[in-house]
């Protein structure tokens, strides 16, 4: 049995990375007390998508020093095995989330979370019934608009940016955010310079950005 005292408060839990063809998935859960909601709030905590990069970065420091948190960083290589088993980005989004949400509850004791709804409700409240977890789970369309939320969606997000450095860095080669006309062209920089069998180590190969980058429809990634 836990001894982890009764905490008031609620864990907000969101990703990063998720349409992003390079990188990791990010998912980050935040647990916040109505006092330290305020202290967010105060900060100048909103969802990660209306902040810059440096503003994101600088704010999750201070959400980091101020609330009790989890990461769950999900590499390529990691993220295109579970995909090959899951066959669908929900589901794995569904473990994922779980898999924050069980960390942060052996930290405190809480039994309200709020999450974005991301596709059938029912992928998450089975993947936490998996790991024996019952919360009262709350998904709904902007959920960013709660604090806790929009403090997790900004962990994510500077984690996500931190971890997309790290590969441009260790490969030598630029990884931007996004699946655009420049992601593409950085694939294929990419695939030049240390080749195609190379690309799951950086990118999401279930994407169909791989094929442009390719020229080819890319084999199903394998356990």
């Amino acid at each position: 049995m836990s001894t982890t005292p009764q905490a008031t408060g609620q864990i907000g839990i969101d990703e990063s990375g998720k349409g992003d063809y390079f990188g990791p998935l990010v998912i980050a859960g935040v647990f916040a007390t109505p006092d330290q909601e305020q202290q967010l709030k105060a900060l100048g905590v909103r969802y990660s998508k209306l902040l810059s990069d440096t503003k994101a970065t600088s704010l999750s420091a201070q959400i980091r020093s101020t609330c009790v948190h989890t990461l769950v960083v999900i590499g390529p290589e990691r993220y295109n095995s579970l995909y090959g088993s899951f066959k669908n980005l929900n589901r794995l989004l569904a473990w994922g989330h779980a898999r924050a949400i069980e960390n942060l509850l052996e930290q405190v004791a809480c039994d309200r979370v709020i999450a974005d709804q991301f596709g059938d409700e029912r992928f998450l409240n089975n993947a936490l019934m998996a790991k024996g977890r019952s919360v009262q789970l709350i998904q709904k369309p902007r959920a960013e608009e709660e604090i806790a939320v929009a403090a997790a969606s900004i962990v994510a997000r500077a984690e996500f940016l931190r971890r997309l450095q790290e590969l441009s860095s260790r490969y030598g080669v630029a990884v931007p955010k996004g699946a655009s006309d420049i992601v593409i062209t950085a694939g294929k920089v990419f695939v030049q310079k240390h080749g195609a069998q190379a690309l799951g180590h950086v990118a999401k190969l279930h994407f169909r950005t791989t094929e442009r980058v390719l020229g080819v429809t890319p084999n199903s990634p394998k356990d």
